[in-house]
């Protein structure tokens, strides 16, 4: 079980240092000057060449990529003195100094997730720690809400098999698995939120915390969660729904639910306490995906809805060519979505005696 836990840590260390190095090297060929949109079109030489080396574009991209590589790297290197972009100098830097060899440290370290190109200079963790929670927030209920209602609505599914109801819902499901996010976020905001707005008193834009009028204070507006929240629930739903459905139908199939029936157990009872039970292991799977795939997912609809949330945070980034804030982004979400998967796959292992000796 160690050796398998490890070796999950590896694949999940190299998946991460792909996509860093995807997501940088896009990034690359994208067109556009960063520095350039820093001075906001002005056309001046001298504090351009200034920014570029500053953020170490004048670099060319393999040392610039390094340098990212160093500065995420708990175990980095820098220069004690001088002009280099990994200074210590510079201040940017905070950690434990392991040993020094000449002009060189050796500094363990926080990964440093540098600071954003467009919001003056302000670390880009300190924006992660701002917008992460409310996207946490928005994928909890949303996951929440599909796994309640998709277990419930797959078990009167399976009981009610091959009634109009089924088939219904199976067309229903089947489209909702289909349906992107931004365009049900886009439907759903405008029927609910612009045409309903007057039974609903929904919003089309709004996040967890609103200033009011009077420019007071902020104010807990959970309204605003609804709508975002069903609309990222709805694929997670989908799935969930027909997987608890095909998987209580195989239970219900198996020998000892047949012995249970002819013991004279009553219907409810034996769903409720074997047939159900044994049917959950591909729903729990399921969740444990969507739910760290919704981070990703939360990009277009907490834009759409305005949620001020990470997701939301990455488009007005790309927008602007903010290249640290989208690598921090990705790297949050990509490092929940492997640290989830490994943490399940662990608990299989321990809860499934045949998965552990798989």
């Amino acid at each position: 079980m160690l050796r398998y836990t490890l070796n999950k840590i590896v694949y999940g260390f190299l998946t991460l240092l792909g996509v860093v190095t995807i997501v940088f090297l896009l990034f690359t060929v994208l067109p556009g000057d960063p520095a350039r949109m820093m001075l906001d079109q002005k056309e001046d030489p001298e504090q351009l060449a200034l920014i570029r080396k500053n953020l170490g574009l004048d670099q060319p991209v393999w040392k610039q990529y390094l340098y990212y590589l160093n500065d995420l790297s708990p175990v980095s290197f820098h220069e004690k003195s001088g002009n280099s972009y990994t200074s210590l100098e510079s201040g940017k830097y905070e950690g434990l100094n392991l040993f020094s060899v000449g002009n060189t440290s050796v500094l363990l370290k926080s990964p440093y997730l540098r600071v954003s190109f467009q919001k003056q200079g302000k670390l880009v963790s300190d924006i992660i720690k701002e917008t992460l929670p409310n996207t946490l927030i928005l994928a909890v209920s949303a996951i929440v809400f599909a796994t309640i209602i998709g277990i419930l609505l797959g078990i009167w599914s399976a009981l009610a098999k091959d009634s109009w109801w089924d088939r219904a819902l199976l067309v229903i499901t089947s489209i909702g698995m289909s349906t992107p996010s931004f365009f049900s976020a886009i439907i759903i905001g405008y029927i609910f939120a612009f045409l309903l707005h007057h039974i609903t008193g929904l919003s089309m834009t709004g996040s967890l915390y609103e200033i009011d009028d009077m420019g007071e204070g902020k104010h807990l507006t959970l309204k605003n969660l609804i709508l975002p929240a069903f609309t990222l629930g709805i694929r997670p739903l989908a799935v969930i729904t027909q997987l608890t459905r095909n998987s209580l139908l195989e239970t219900l199939n198996q020998d000892y639910i047949r012995t249970a029936y002819a013991k004279g157990l009553k219907g409810k009872e034996i769903i409720r306490k074997h047939a159900l039970k044994n049917s959950l292991n591909p729903v729990i799977t399921a969740t444990s995906g969507w739910f760290a795939s919704m981070l990703a997912g939360a990009v277009f609809v907490e834009f759409i809805f305005g949620w001020n949330g990470l997701g939301k945070e990455i488009v007005n980034a790309l927008n602007t060519l903010d290249l640290p804030i989208v690598m921090g982004a990705v790297l949050i979400i990509a490092t929940t979505f492997i640290c989830i998967n490994i943490l399940v796959d662990i608990l299989y292992g321990i809860l499934d005696p045949k998965v552990r000796l798989k």
